[in-house]
């Protein structure tokens, strides 16, 4: 029962930071059509700031879960099962969770520079950026469900 807690776990907190990861671009895109509102824009970075720091916070927590899943079996070889069996789909999954945290990155810089007075790329740009983690998160899935290789 530990395993399957500890997946549950995991899997919240990755869908709690993919809600950010999805939404922090719709903010970034709404700072970049508010022109000069300075009441809207400050509004927007103060949401943005919260958003990503609860983002931080949600990845931090399905990092450990997962690494928890992951290794686990060596610390704690009774209670939790080798998941990945040397299989190497995990190494796949690993680099496009790289590649997300990475645009979670961009994303809060991109809210940074707003916060000081920088300019943004256009708001089509963004719209276009937003849809990116989408792709990267159907590859994740796959690789967890299909284990392919």
């Amino acid at each position: 029962m530990t395993y399957q807690w500890i997946k549950t776990f995991h899997v919240l907190f990755v869908i709690a930071w993919m809600a950010t990861v999805f939404y922090l671009p719709r903010i970034l895109v709404n700072i970049a059509e508010a022109g000069d509102e300075p009441a809207v824009r400050a509004r927007l970075v103060l949401m943005g700031r919260r958003l990503y720091r609860f983002g931080h916070n949600m990845f931090g927590l399905a990092a450990i879960f997962g690494l928890t899943l992951w290794l686990g079996w060596r610390v704690f070889p009774g209670v939790l099962p080798n998941v990945t069996a040397s299989l190497h789909w995990i190494d796949a999954k690993l680099g496009l969770i790289v590649l997300l945290l990475g645009y979670f990155i961009w994303t809060g810089r991109l809210l940074k520079r707003s916060e000081q007075g920088g300019a943004l790329p256009s708001s089509k740009t963004l719209r276009v950026m937003n849809e990116l983690p989408v792709f990267l998160l159907l590859g994740v899935i796959f690789l967890v469900i299909a284990k392919p290789f």
